[in-house]
């Protein structure tokens, strides 16, 4: 997808599996079951989807997937599949080394949007996955990611993103505005304090990188809002502020996490916002 000075390309980086009654809050099972089938540990599988974006001498790529860092538990725990998809190898598929990426664009610092951001080589050391890229993340949430609540404090691995400002390779961003021209990041603090999600436009096609705002597709609906968000009450405000908009200028919503549904445009029914016509992203 060409939008503006924005060549666009999906990176599949792998799957991983969460609880599905955590993932759609106080929305009964008998209804997000579905669109998302749990497993016999009541977990439903996410995908971990990225944007590849090159742009002018820049090549961009939004959030990092979950990594290979997890130990033997927490890989077991969350299901983490790399059978399929997995962050490098979809680099080189894409004609793209780690060498080359010059800036990395992270939503936020959950492990499964960072968790790729670091690695340990031979020798048992941390080091940076994009050796040569600037990573961007906004100020208020790294603050908060680095002190973060006893309600969301396991969702911050510190090996992920510290690494990050240890190398001298951390952007720190106050507050919405444009990354490059055509290029504007939102800020959203319902899922957790100032969550960063790119909108690239060029005034007449929109892609809106969803991260989780709408994780999935089935997260349009207005009362559909995660259990891990730490003010829901301000994702709902934050949806009925962006929904309007998102249909009245048919925005492209890319889902960042969900396994059956790349990205679509909304609609309105009767019963409210939903997914309405799917997007193929070329």
């Amino acid at each position: 997808m060409k939008i503006s000075k924005f060549d666009i390309h999906i990176l599949e980086t792998g799957y991983v599996s969460l609880d599905g009654g955590a993932m759609f809050g106080v929305v009964p099972k008998t209804l997000w079951s579905r669109t998302n089938p749990p497993d016999e540990l009541n977990r439903i599988i996410l995908a971990m989807r990225l944007l590849l974006i090159r742009y002018e001498n820049r090549i961009i790529i939004t959030d990092t997937g979950v990594g290979k860092k997890m130990n033997e538990k927490l890989s077991n725990i969350y299901n983490v599949d790399h059978s399929k998809y997995d962050l490098l190898s979809g680099l080189k598929k894409a004609g793209v080394s780690a060498e080359q990426i010059t800036d990395v664009l992270l939503t936020h610092l959950h492990f499964d949007h960072v968790g790729g951001s670091t690695y340990y080589n031979v020798n048992d050391e941390l080091k940076l996955t994009f050796p040569n890229a600037t990573y961007h993340v906004q100020k208020k949430h790294w603050q908060w990611a680095l002190n973060p609540s006893e309600k969301d404090g396991a969702s911050f691995i510190k090996v992920n993103f510290q690494p990050i400002q240890e190398f001298d390779h951390l952007n720190l961003i106050d507050g919405p505005g444009e990354l490059f021209p055509g290029m504007e990041l939102l800020i959203f603090n319902g899922h957790t304090t100032a969550m960063q999600v790119p909108k690239i436009s060029d005034g007449k096609q929109t892609l809106f990188y969803c991260a989780d705002l709408f994780p999935t597709a089935s997260h349009i609906p207005l009362p559909y809002i995660m259990g891990y968000d730490i003010q829901p009450m301000s994702t709902l405000e934050e949806k009925k502020h962006i929904l309007p908009q998102a249909l009245d200028e048919e925005w492209i919503l890319l889902f960042e996490h969900d396994p059956y549904n790349i990205a679509g445009k909304v609609q309105l029914t009767d019963k409210g916002y939903r997914l309405g016509q799917s997007v193929d992203i070329i």
